[in-house]
């Protein structure tokens, strides 16, 4: 199991993609007309082998929706692991749903498979999915290696949940993810994926995904174009979306 893709949700897509890209130097390779069953238009965009999207309503049933006025705006919406294989995934799957951790949507398609947990109990949705390869992955097109842009990010490397009770959180997604947390160097609960990817727990205010861990080559040209939009901080993370956008160590 690894950390494959990150989903954001935006009530507006396009500049906010606008946004993502400049600042990030990445740039979109799908936009899949699959997500309009849950009333939502998106955009995929590679981030190395990891992949960021953006999802935005597009009807006022949308799930998406009623997430963002939760959140209180824009705001982190789903994390996204990928499973070795089929076999991997249904004994994945299986493992989680004893543990109590409600499904809230299946779907098999040719080429994938996926699961959406619920994401009351975890502050953000979790997605269990698999594709026939380790490689292959259908969400993000079918030409993605062809807009793979790394000069000044790389691969989502992590992934940051607050809550008021990390400890709680934490023990939650080890149920669901079936791999117990351990302590970083800061006290902070994290679980280490076995092929790839970190999912690491901080306190905040509220429940939710926060940040992105991400790899950034260009550390120089990352932060002038956070500073050009107006969104870097003074940790030198940058905020898009309601999400921080942290260069990993």
């Amino acid at each position: 199991m690894r950390l494959r893709q990150i989903a954001l949700a935006a009530r507006d897509l396009a500049p906010t993609v606008t946004a993502l890209t400049e600042v990030l130097g990445i740039e979109v390779s799908f936009n899949d007309p699959g997500v309009g069953v849950f009333g939502l238009e998106n955009a995929v965009m590679p981030m190395g082998d990891t992949f960021l999207e953006v999802v935005s309503p597009v009807r006022d049933d949308a799930s998406a929706l009623r997430w963002i006025e939760k959140r209180g705006g824009d705001s982190g919406y789903m994390v996204i692991l990928q499973c070795a294989d089929f076999a991997a995934f249904e004994a994945e799957v299986a493992r989680a749903k004893r543990a109590d951790v409600p499904a809230v949507w299946e779907g098999d398609f040719e080429g994938a498979r996926a699961v959406h947990f619920h994401p009351r109990k975890l502050g953000a949705i979790l997605s269990l999915d698999a594709m026939p390869t380790w490689d292959e992955w259908r969400w993000a097109g079918p030409n993605w290696e062809g807009h793979v842009r790394t000069e000044r990010t790389g691969s989502i490397v992590g992934a940051e949940l607050e809550s008021p009770d990390p400890a709680r959180l934490a023990g939650e997604w080890a149920r669901a993810v079936g791999i117990d947390p351990a302590s970083d160097e800061d006290g902070r609960p994290v679980i280490s994926l076995p092929e790839g990817g970190r999912l690491v727990f901080v306190k905040g205010t509220g429940e939710g995904l926060a940040g992105l861990e991400v790899q950034v080559p260009d550390r120089d040209g990352f932060e002038k174009a956070a500073r050009d939009h107006g969104v870097l901080g003074a940790d030198g993370a940058a905020t898009i979306s309601g999400t921080r956008f942290i260069p990993a160590e």
